[in-house]
């Protein structure tokens, strides 16, 4: 019976939050993984050459990367629908800058907008619900979030070529983008507003301490300030924006710096895979299409374990899920090293592909989930900014260390340090996961 009304209780949030925040974030992912692809298209035709039209694409992860610390400082301060308005906003000048951009320059600024307005809008979100979410189906609730913004990046570039083939112009790609944008800002602006309809979990349960983070382990939910401990949560953290970002980072600096680093290991591998399949098709000697259809398998294979993600975490603990998504992501990297010169070389790449697709797929939602169980509940933002930021970093750095140990070395050995990586990031993981992490319904 309890199982039954958990899942009742949990379709019915996850229902109320679709208006409010799966649909904002489906309509920004559609936009943006429509436009993703032609970046470096775009690029070239204002003049740039290869590494500098892939240099103009990086903006877009630099933007992000750069976003998230000024993105939890404005949640803090003026809430997360605000936020995610003023974002929208800001990316449609982002998206003007980059359909009439006179320079490669201009270009440049107008993609790294877009990619600061998405820090902003991710960690609203991610502050949200971390707030609102009771910790029975938390897990799921933020693997379906990142399922939800999968789907979009997935099924964004098959609208970019249905755009391409129907008008022959790769700005419509980025009108298209500036649609999806109007619409998400006024989902945010005229759809029922989260912040009244969900209130956070209620002070009162929580001790009245103010604690500093010692590297105990934690086994709830950090505990309130004092100051706020009246009025509504939400009124509260807005009216004492908590204690800033560098202090807030200071004040943490034992998890982050341990599992933080563990989750930066899991967003490493993640980007990698995404780097190092198409180069390993290319290296075998495959063809386009054949490269493009074992990614696209692969990524099929992720798509469709992301709520399996959240209900393993849910049920089990988020041990459960993060252990074998990079367990099976490391040895496969690592396997798949030994066979390039193999006879059925092809045959491998296609089989490690799908491997690499199953760790992917069980790690959906883990991020998000580690950040928001071991952020301080009353004011998660400016904690959630320098969590992203670590996670960003992570996914930022692996295809620059992959090019370089390739250029030293071979695309094989990069391949296989990716691996090393990977199994690391588990061991790190069993160490710091259940130090942490609040025990989970079993």
């Amino acid at each position: 019976m309890s199982d039954h009304a958990d899942s009742a209780s949990a379709r019915d949030v996850l229902w109320r939050f679709g208006p409010m925040v799966y649909g904002p974030t489906l309509l920004f992912a559609l936009g943006e993984g429509a436009v993703i692809p032609l970046i470096p298209v775009i690029a070239a035709q204002l003049g740039a050459d290869v590494p500098t039209a892939a240099l103009v694409a990086s903006a877009l992860v630099v933007g992000q990367l750069c976003g998230n610390i000024p993105a939890g400082w404005a949640v803090a301060r003026i809430g997360e629908r605000l936020t995610m308005a003023i974002a929208g906003f800001l990316s449609l000048g982002g998206i003007v800058g980059m359909a009439f951009a006179p320079s490669l320059g201009i270009f440049a600024i107008a993609v790294f907008l877009i990619g600061f307005c998405a820090a902003a809008f991710g960690l609203a979100r991610h502050s949200f619900m971390t707030t609102r979410v009771p910790l029975s189906f938390r897990a799921r609730a933020l693997s379906l979030l990142g399922g939800t913004f999968r789907l979009g990046m997935f099924i964004g570039p098959f609208v970019a070529a249905a755009l391409l083939a129907l008008l022959g112009d790769e700005h419509a790609t980025i009108w298209f983008f500036g649609g999806c944008l109007v619409a998400t800002i006024l989902l945010v602006l005229l759809g029922p507003d989260p912040e009244k309809q969900l209130l956070a979990p209620s002070a009162s349960a929580r001790a009245d301490v103010d604690t500093e983070d010692t590297g105990e382990p934690v086994t709830g939910s950090i505990p309130l300030r004092r100051s706020q401990r009246s009025g509504s949560p939400t009124a509260s953290a807005r009216s004492d924006p908590g204690t800033g970002v560098v202090r807030t980072m200071w004040r943490h600096r034992r998890v982050l710096s341990t599992l933080g680093l563990a989750a930066a290991s899991l967003s490493a591998v993640r980007s990698a895979r995404q780097v190092v399949l198409p180069l390993w098709g290319v290296s075998i000697g495959l063809d386009a299409q054949t490269i493009a259809l074992v990614v696209g398998i692969s990524g099929a294979i992720d798509f469709a374990l992301f709520y399996a993600s959240g209900q393993v975490m849910d049920r089990f603990g988020r041990l459960w899920a993060a252990l074998p998504a990079m367990i099976l992501m490391g040895a496969g990297f690592i396997a798949l090293a030994f066979t390039h010169d193999l006879p059925q070389a092809a045959m491998w790449f296609a089989m490690f592909a799908a491997v690499l697709g199953v760790g992917n797929g069980l790690s959906s939602g883990i991020l998000l989930t580690l950040g928001a169980d071991v952020a301080p509940q009353s004011d998660p933002a400016a904690f959630l900014g320098s969590w992203r930021t670590l996670t960003d970093a992570g996914g930022a750095v692996a295809p620059l260390l992959v090019s370089a140990i390739a250029a030293v070395g071979s695309l094989a050995v990069a391949t296989g340090v990716m691996g090393a990586v990977g199994l690391l990031g588990a061991l790190a993981f069993v160490r710091w996961v259940p130090r942490y992490v609040p025990r989970t319904r079993a």
